[in-house]
């Protein structure tokens, strides 16, 4: 992971206290082996994000993460699980990128897409979930 300086950037007083605890944090970081959906997105970069969530009465109780990838992606990924603990599986999937960049606040435009890979492999997650539940997706 390489942090590079931008002219006139400094990483650490110029992002967002929202972003540096995100991309920081790594309390979900875990591999679930038995778990109620499990999402996994490759870019082509390599970048890996997988996702595990556990479900209880129609709502995320649980997601962990394991990522192969940038400090964006786990940010993104962050804050993503903020977004999500606690909703409803519907309220899960009407997540969008805005709201997970709106969080974090400092995430460079150039790395926005870390955001959607993000919500690709919760997506993918979901609709695991679905499946297993017999229903086609949600």
């Amino acid at each position: 992971m390489t942090l590079e300086k931008k002219e006139g950037f400094d990483f650490w007083n110029d992002h967002s206290i929202e972003f540096l605890e995100m991309a920081m944090k790594r309390d979900y970081q875990e591999r679930v082996e038995a778990c109620d959906g499990y999402g996994r997105q490759e870019r082509s970069c390599g970048d890996v994000i997988e996702i595990f969530l556990m479900i209880k009465d129609a709502a995320v109780e649980t997601v962990s993460y394991d990522i192969k990838g940038c400090l964006f992606s786990h940010a993104c990924t962050n804050a993503l699980i903020r977004l999500v603990k606690g909703r409803s599986v519907d309220q899960a999937k009407q997540i969008r990128p805005e709201q997970i960049i709106s969080l974090l606040k400092t995430l460079p435009k150039e790395e926005e897409h870390c955001a959607v890979h993000a919500l690709k492999a919760l997506h993918s997650a979901l609709d695991d979930y679905a499946l297993k539940q017999g229903v086609s997706r949600f």
